[in-house]
C-alpha cells in the first residue's frame, strides 16, 4: 500500500469519526432548537389570547354594557374574543389552532372533544398541574399541543351558576341545558393550542444536511490540498531518489547526484545518501586496486 494511500485511509477514517460525533451533537442540538421553537409558537398563541381576553375585558365590554341589558352581546365576553381572534388566524392558517375547550359550555361549539377533555380532567384531578403538552398526529400532520387550565371566577358565575339566576339574556340566546352549575374555583375548561411541528423540524433537517455537505466539502477540499502537498514535497522527491538509489545500486556509475532541495527532512536523507554513494564508490576502487 503505497504512503498516499496509508495517509489518504487514515484521514478518511479520522473524518467518518469525527463526522459521527459532530453530526449526532449538531443533530441534538437541532431537534432542540425545533423543539423550542415550536413551544415558543405555542406559548406565544397562548399569550396572544389571554391579551385578546384582557383587552375585551377592559376596553370592549364597558362600552357594551347598556346594550347586555337587552339582548346578549357575545362579543362583550373574553371567551368569545379570543376564540374568534383565532377562528379568522385559523382560516389562513389551518394547522394552527386553538380552543377555550370546556365540559359544559352555553356555546355547544366550545365543548370539549374527547382527548380535550381528558387533559381536563387531569387539570381538575391534580391541582398542582398547571400545565400539560403533546404531540399528537392530525389530517394536517403533527402537532404539537399546550393546554392550561381554565378555572371559575366571580365573573364567569354571573351567567353559569344555577339556571334559575342566570341573566334573561343569555337564557334567550343559549336556553337553560348547557354552560350552568359552574362553581368557583373549579377547572371547567382548557385553553388548548395546537401548533404544527412539521415546519420545524423540515427546517431542522434541511440545516443538518446543509451542514453535513459543508463538513464533506470542507474535508474534501482539505484532503485534495494535503494529497497534493504531499505529493509535491514528500512523495515526488522520495520516489526520485529511490529510482536513483535504484540505479546505483546496481552499479551505473553515471547516476545523477541525489537533488539536495526540498523539506529539511528530505534534504537530510539526500545527503545521507550521497555520502553513502561516495562511500560505496570508494570501496569500489579499494577492491579494483
Amino acid at each position: 500500500m503505497g504512503l498516499l494511500l496509508r495517509i489518504n485511509v487514515a484521514l478518511i477514517v479520522v473524518f467518518a469519526v469525527g463526522a459521527t460525533i459532530a453530526g449526532l451533537a449538531c443533530r441534538m442540538l437541532l431537534q432542540r432548537n425545533a423543539e423550542r421553537e415550536i413551544r415558543a409558537e405555542a406559548e406565544l398563541m397562548i399569550d396572544s389570547a389571554l391579551a385578546a381576553r384582557d383587552y375585551t375585558a377592559s376596553e370592549v365590554a364597558p362600552l357594551l354594557t347598556s346594550q347586555m341589558q337587552s339582548r346578549f352581546v357575545p362579543q362583550s365576553i373574553p371567551f368569545y374574543a379570543a376564540t374568534e381572534h383565532f377562528l379568522r388566524l385559523h382560516a389562513s392558517h389551518p394547522d394552527y389552532t386553538y380552543r377555550e375547550a370546556t365540559l359544559n359550555p352555553s356555546n355547544l361549539r366550545d365543548r370539549a372533544t374527547d382527548w380535550q377533555s381528558d387533559i381536563i380532567e387531569r387539570f381538575r384531578n391534580d391541582a398542582s398541574l398547571h400545565e400539560v403538552s403533546g404531540e399528537r398526529d392530525t389530517p394536517l400532520g403533527p402537532s404539537l399541543y399546550l393546554a392550561k387550565p381554565i378555572r371559575a371566577t366571580a365573573d364567569c358565575l354571573g351567567c353559569h351558576g344555577p339556571a334559575q339566576d342566570a341573566p334573561a339574556t343569555v337564557i334567550a340566546r343559549y336556553g337553560r341545558d348547557n354552560g350552568y352549575g359552574w362553581q368557583l374555583g373549579d377547572v371547567i375548561g382548557a385553553q388548548v393550542v395546537s401548533v404544527p411541528v412539521a415546519s420545524a423540524r423540515a427546517r431542522a433537517d434541511q440545516a443538518f444536511r446543509t451542514f453535513l455537505g459543508s463538513l464533506l466539502a470542507v474535508f474534501a477540499s482539505l484532503l485534495l490540498v494535503v494529497n497534493l502537498v504531499l505529493y509535491l514535497l514528500v512523495v515526488r522527491p522520495l520516489r526520485g531518489m529511490a529510482a536513483l538509489a535504484e540505479r546505483v545500486s546496481i552499479g551505473e556509475s553515471g547516476a545523477a547526484e541525489f537533488a539536495a532541495g526540498g523539506a529539511t527532512e528530505i534534504v537530510a536523507l539526500a545527503r545521507a545518501f550521497t555520502r553513502m554513494r561516495k562511500s560505496l564508490d570508494k570501496a569500489l576502487q579499494l577492491l579494483d586496486t
